[in-house]
């Protein structure tokens, strides 16, 4: 394969995956790979995105590159993009270049390319600002990071969990079923690991709004 002096960063795609993908992919330089009339895509916004996905493959990369607003979705709404997410993981295949187009590529991209970008601040507390704070808990501390978290509705939490109100994960044991149903066979699963029998007593420890508990004491 040639490579130019300064790839494309279709070029760069095309290098590090097996075959042409199945959804589009665009780039700030103008450059693309996929097909055209797919219904949905992604676009390398920047040269930072870039380096948010060569320097941590995979879903890392990716996610970083998202949540700065480097990395983005087409073709989906934006507060539901796993679909477009998922569709693109499940068809890009990525592959080791031969040490000569690693190479290459590299030269054309320059070495400031491979260096990792900070993780977003989403992510990650400014080193600045946590020396500020203090790396040790305080009551002070720990009662703001509480209230933050905890003291909203439960009509919010309702939207977020489900009617179960359930903070742990689901098991869908059917990919019809619906979270609610996925929450009662993950209860089931966590009754049967447990051989729960009538008469047992049963200790739920950080049970949020108790749906383990009532599921046992019920069933």
């Amino acid at each position: 394969m040639s490579v130019p002096t300064a790839p494309a960063v279709a070029d760069v795609v095309r290098a590090v995956t097996d075959g042409e993908p199945a959804v589009r992919i665009t780039a700030y330089d103008g450059s693309a790979i996929g097909p055209a009339d797919g219904s949905v895509g992604l676009h390398v916004a920047s040269p930072r995105g870039l380096s948010y996905v060569l320097t941590a493959p995979g879903e890392l990369g990716m996610a970083r590159a998202y949540v700065a607003g480097d990395l983005e979705v087409r073709g989906a709404h934006p507060g539901d993009p796993y679909d477009a997410l998922r569709l693109f993981r499940d068809s890009v295949r990525l592959r080791l270049p031969s040490p000569r187009t690693a190479l290459a590529l590299v030269r054309g991209l320059g070495w400031e390319r491979l260096r990792p970008p900070p993780p977003p601040p989403q992510e990650a507390t400014p080193p600045w600002r946590r020396a500020v704070r203090g790396l040790r808990h305080s009551r002070a501390r720990d009662e703001e990071a509480v209230k933050h978290h905890y003291d909203v509705s439960n009509a919010f939490y309702e939207r977020v969990l489900g009617p179960s109100m359930t903070y742990t994960c689901a098991l869908y044991a059917d990919e019809r079923d619906d979270l609610s149903q996925a929450q009662t066979a993950k209860y089931e699963l966590v009754a049967r690991k447990l051989a729960l029998r009538p008469g047992m007593r049963l200790l739920d420890v950080g049970c949020g709004w108790g749906g383990m508990v009532r599921h046992a004491a019920r069933e």
